[in-house]
């Protein structure tokens, strides 16, 4: 799962890109106004947190012009401004979620990965599907009950074919997905996870779309 960080405060960011990386998310940070509405634009993530008191131009301004532009992407926004009015703008602004500042770590972890299956219309914790389970809390696949090891690079790709629902993902995509900034990806890295997957779980588990990617059947919560 891919995070886009938005946050000026240095030992913040920091610290927050470095834990959620621990819980396995792929986090891009950038540190002012601007470069946030740039990678909105680009439509490169699963979510955003977004900070207000940002330089160059403010979150509040950054949230509004993604959202009158089109940009679908859940947004949560960090912030210290506990105010209520404040809170009701961002929201009625198209926030999709609010958390004050101190955060916990794993409180934000769990509200991004709500936010993100929000989007694609899945409620439930868990992905199942013809006796695979993915759980990415616990970042836990098993196969008709039993655990299977996954490298993290499976664990992303197997994900994101899963709330892709039946939607073809181009390798192009799928590098977006498991892949951040500054991060070396091999020509056929993405063929050589999916043909892991594939010996590891089902063969017809994933789906090969010739000339346009890999797509995985549609997925219902167990």
């Amino acid at each position: 799962m891919r995070i886009l960080l938005v946050e000026d405060d240095a030992l913040l960011g920091d610290g927050l890109r470095a834990g959620l990386r621990q819980l396995g998310f792929n986090v891009d940070w950038v540190r002012d106004g601007q470069a946030a509405e740039r990678e909105l634009r680009a439509a490169n993530h699963d979510a955003a947190v977004l900070d207000l008191g940002l330089p160059l131009k403010d979150g509040m301004d950054v949230l509004a012009t993604a959202r009158a532009e089109g940009v679908k992407l859940p947004v949560l926004v960090l912030t210290a401004r506990d105010a209520l009015s404040e809170r009701i703008r961002g929201l009625d602004l198209g926030a999709d979620d609010y958390v004050l500042k101190p955060v916990d770590l794993h409180e934000l972890a769990a509200r991004l990965r709500a936010l993100v299956r929000r989007a694609h219309g899945m409620p439930e914790q868990q992905l199942a599907l013809d006796g695979v389970v993915l759980d990415p809390a616990k970042r836990l696949v098993t196969l008709d009950g039993e655990p299977v090891a996954l490298s993290a690079r499976e664990f992303d790709v197997l994900h994101a074919l899963m709330l892709a629902d039946g939607r073809v993902l181009s390798r192009e995509q799928l590098e977006q997905r498991i892949y951040g900034w500054g991060q070396e990806v091999e020509s056929n890295a993405v063929e050589v996870h999916v043909h892991h997957l594939r010996r590891k779980l089902k063969p017809a588990l994933i789906q090969t779309v010739r000339g346009i990617g890999y797509a995985i059947a549609r997925a219902a919560s167990p």
